[in-house]
């Protein structure tokens, strides 16, 4: 079932207090345990969007990507222009993480650095924001 999730930073040097204003709103398959489902992201893949939000940017819209290969056989990321792969975004073993309220994923950014992320929301696509799941 598609659900869509928000990531808010993480504790950083840069943010000791992490930040509500820097993060992700992403829309992907997950199962019961909180795990992307590649089978189910290959049939609806072209709903699996990602929203990049950050203070002083303009928001940056994206796809969500599922690539063979890498450690672990597969790798997740963010595709923001499909003519160029120089702007992608991965995160860090997203095949084996759990998206579950309060844990923390790392993003690896166009400059290389992996930030961590918290799971602030997830809710099913349609449903009102009143509706998170916990």
């Amino acid at each position: 079932m598609l659900q869509r999730i928000s990531l808010h930073l993480g504790r950083t040097p840069a943010q000791p207090e992490g930040s509500s204003r820097d993060g992700y709103e992403i829309t992907a398959p997950l199962d019961a345990e909180g795990r992307l489902v590649a089978q189910e992201w290959q049939v609806s893949r072209d709903k699996c969007r990602v929203r990049r939000f950050r203070p002083g940017e303009p928001d940056r819209h994206g796809w969500l990507l599922h690539r063979a290969g890498g450690e672990g056989g597969a790798n997740w990321g963010i595709d923001y222009d499909d003519a160029s792969s120089e702007d992608d975004e991965f995160g860090y073993k997203l095949d084996r993480h759990r998206f579950q309220l309060g844990e923390y994923v790392s993003i690896r950014e166009q400059d290389g650095d992996f930030l961590p992320y918290r799971v602030v929301t997830i809710r099913p696509v349609g449903a009102s924001p009143a509706a998170d799941a916990s």
